[in-house]
This record gives C-alpha cells, structure tokens and sequence, in this order.
C-alpha cells in the first residue's frame, strides 16, 4: 500500500515538477554563471521550493482560505511571471541588462535566479503546490504522508542534479548554440506561461459559472 502511494505521488510530481523541463530553461537563465554560481543557485532554488511546498503540503488550505486567495490566482500569477521572463530570454533583453550593469561596476554581478522563477513558480508553481495538497489530503495516516515526502524528497534530488548537469551541457555547445537554445526555450517558457495563465483563467470561470 506505501509502495503504490510513494510510485503514485512520485510520478504525480515528476510530471508536474519536470525537471527535465526546467533544467535547459535553467541553464539559460544561468548562462552568465560560473559553474560554482550555478551550481549554488540550483541547490538553493531546491532547497527553497521544498520549503514552500512543505509549507503548503500542511498549511496550504488554510493559509489560502485565510487570506481569501484561490489556487487559479496563483496559475494566472505565475504565468503572467514567467512570460516576463520568457520575453526577456527570446528578445535577449537580460543580456542587454548585465551589459548595462557591467559598464557601471568593474565586476559583473550575476543575477540570482534560485527564488524567482526557479523555486518559485518554476518548481513550487501552482502544479506542484496543488499537487502536494492533494496528495496530502488524500493520505490516511502519518505513514502514508510519509511516503508522499518521501516522494518528493526524490523528485527534487533530481531536479537538483537535473538543473546542475544541464549548465555545463549547454556551455559544451557554444555561444552560437547556446543563444539558439535560449531563444528557442524562451519560447516554450512563454507557451508554458501562457498555459498557467489560460489554465487558471478557464478554472476560475467553470467555478464562477458553477456557483
């Protein structure tokens, strides 16, 4: 019975988590990094959405209810977030901002990416943060909640070493590579985007029409 709630929660939150989605669109975002940035700011973007997932795997009905927030406000939120970023990849826009910062500092400062948007909502996004409740809820016992953990324990280890592994990847490739790669994720990003947004947007009318 464990087994089937871990293998269930488990791949539950491989597929919403994706950490072979996030890590190229990762490694974009990072470009500018040196391996032991990266790798810093992969680790702690982990550590930061099982955090906020934890949180919300025991807090989060009450929290949202307290604060008169549904979860499709996070969707539309979220996705209106990482458009943003999406444009600024496809357009280079990013790049064009640390080149402004550099002719005014002798060192160039590295954008940290590990809270926003990698922890969150690349990792501990509105999938994910539903996914947890429901599991959750839908766990009997203190065994069961355990191998629900035990689950996501496991999906973030390796998104953590999906995220690291990919950086140096993409810099194998070349600059000419890389920025083809940039541009083409930032186009997905903004496609994912686009779907948080929809999503949140068609469920908050099916509950507007319901009621």
């Amino acid at each position: 019975m464990l087994t089937e709630i871990f293998v269930s929660a488990f791949i539950t939150l491989f597929v919403v988590i994706d950490p072979p989605g996030c890590a190229p669109i990762y490694a974009g975002l990072t470009k500018e990094a040196t391996p032991t940035q990266s790798r810093t700011m992969a680790l702690r973007a982990v550590a930061i959405a099982a955090v906020i997932l934890m949180v919300f795997a025991f807090f989060g009905e009450a929290l949202l209810g307290a604060l008169h927030i549904q979860l499709d406000a996070f969707r539309i939120a979220g996705g209106l977030m990482l458009f943003f970023i999406a444009f600024e990849m496809v357009f280079e826009k990013r790049t064009q901002r640390r080149e402004e910062r550099a002719d005014k500092v002798m060192e160039r400062e590295v954008e940290d990416v590990s809270v926003f948007p990698m922890a969150m909502p690349m990792l501990a996004g509105p999938g994910a943060i539903a996914a947890v409740m429901l599991l959750m809820n839908e766990a009997d016992s203190w065994m069961e909640r355990g191998a629900v953990f035990a689950a996501l324990g496991l999906v973030l280890a390796l998104t953590g070493g999906a995220l690291i592994a990919a950086v140096p990847l993409i810099r194998l490739l070349g600059d000419k590579v890389e920025a083809v790669i940039t541009r083409l994720l930032g186009v997905l990003l903004a496609a994912l985007a686009a779907q948080y947004v929809i999503d949140g947007l068609r469920r908050a009318f099916d509950l507007s029409v319901g009621a």
